[in-house]
């Protein structure tokens, strides 16, 4: 237990301070702004370029009128809406992705020459956009000299029936890296007085944006099949498994993320109120099967081995995860890079693992089997994690509670 708790107080302590950030962060964006000007919180203005503050209006009016148009259709989290906005900031000469790496970057050679310049530690300046899916954009602006990289970041949102520019900082690249996927990452953090007044802390920033093109099929791929899953306190993707020997795969986090799947809402077994006390349930067998069922191929025999049954309930034990399990919300991210289609039906697919905290684009590979259903529905038949000798350890994943150690923290209650 003891590695545990250690573990579990630095996740716990980080998550505290990340949920502290997004509060202030969505607090502060709350407030409308003034009419005919540019909202901005200044962070270390005073080392922001002039020019790179005074062309807001320049940026805001190459895209205004797509997200007018988005905000009045109500689409301004559709991908072809994102990728409308990508291709009109490169054919305005700007290299420009989405923040879920999901549509091929336009003016991607720009980039790779700054790059190029960095390895070189040549001077060189690039303004990369990152459009999210949440009717905005950051504003990368990149100085190179020296083999050393300087950020200016600022974000641009549409809001109140205008774009504005709203926030503005600066740091210098901490670790700066191309990598052989084609991926550009850099992190770093800059300082926010309303932030660290909170925190103790700078803000940090982890970026990943994909500048080589990907089969557009794979990227399908990835959305319906790997995305829904995840990496978000469950180990599907991070251990071998198969319908022959479904190994340590939890069904309990299956559950959870299935039955939102399923449902279109959370599982109704909530956590007790009184963090010192362990809530504990008996879920119908139906209940319980028809949701694991949907996805697996595997029997109700099968699964009782796999869990906790009561057969003179016909019912499966279920504890929600509880305060000891909080993960740090950092995750990674698969993303399908090739695929074969089987004689069997079963599709397998090759997967990067990319996690942008870390500054890596392939923390590990796996390939994934799944076998697509006549109703549009699917089922994941395996996962094998391919072995490497650089693999690095899941570091954002918190197991379960084992039966003992659920006992040894809330005594049994």
């Amino acid at each position: 237990m003891q590695l545990r708790n250690i573990a579990w107080f630095w996740k716990v302590g980080l998550a505290a301070i990340s949920l502290v950030l997004i509060v202030c962060i969505s607090g502060c964006s709350d407030i409308p702004p003034e009419e005919d000007t540019v909202s901005e919180t200044m962070i270390g203005a005073q080392d922001i370029p002039e020019e790179f503050q005074e062309d807001a209006d320049e940026i805001i009016s190459i895209c205004a009128d797509l997200y007018e148009k988005a905000e009045e259709e109500n689409k301004l989290a559709d991908l072809e809406t994102i990728r409308s906005i990508i291709n009109r900031f490169g054919e305005n000469g700007y290299p420009a992705v989405d923040s879920n790496n999901q549509i091929d970057m336009v003016q991607a050679e720009q980039v790779e020459g700054f790059c190029e310049m960095v390895d070189a530690q040549k001077r060189a300046e690039i303004t990369i956009i990152d459009i999210d899916y949440l009717g905005g954009f950051v504003k990368y602006d990149l100085q190179a000299k020296e083999g050393n990289v300087d950020v200016i970041r600022s974000y641009y949102e549409y809001k109140n029936g205008a774009m504005q520019r709203n926030f503005i900082g600066s740091y210098r690249a901490e670790n700066w890296n191309y990598t052989e996927e084609g991926y550009l990452m850099f992190s770093g953090a800059y300082y926010s007085e309303e932030l660290y007044a909170l925190t103790l802390s700078e803000m940090e920033e982890h970026t990943a944006l994909r500048v080589q093109p990907l089969d557009e099929t794979c990227r399908e791929l990835t959305r319906k099949y790997l995305t829904p899953i995840g990496f978000e306190q469950n180990n599907m993707f991070i251990v071998d498994w198969s319908e022959d020997d479904f190994g340590e795969l939890n069904f309990y986090d299956m559950y959870d993320i299935l039955y939102q799947k399923e449902n279109g809402k959370h599982v109704p077994y909530a956590a007790d109120d009184n963090l010192g006390v362990g809530a504990v349930y008996r879920i119908p067998e139906d209940e319980f099967e028809n949701v694991i069922m949907a996805y697996f191929n595997i029997d109700s025999k099968t699964l009782q081995s796999k869990t906790v049954y009561y057969s003179e309930d016909s019912a499966y034990e279920y504890k929600p995860r509880g305060f000891e399990e909080t993960e740090y919300p950092e995750y990674p991210y698969s993303e399908v890079v090739g695929f074969t289609e089987n004689s069997d039906g079963t599709i397998t697919l090759t997967a990067n693992v990319v996690f942008p905290y870390s500054g890596n684009s392939n923390v590990y590979a796996h390939q994934v089997v799944i076998r697509p259903l006549e109703d549009g529905g699917v089922q994941y038949v395996s996962n094998k994690i391919h072995p490497s000798w650089d693999n690095r350890e899941e570091i954002w994943h918190m197991p379960r509670l084992t039966a003992e150690e659920w006992e040894e923290v809330y005594g049994g209650e």
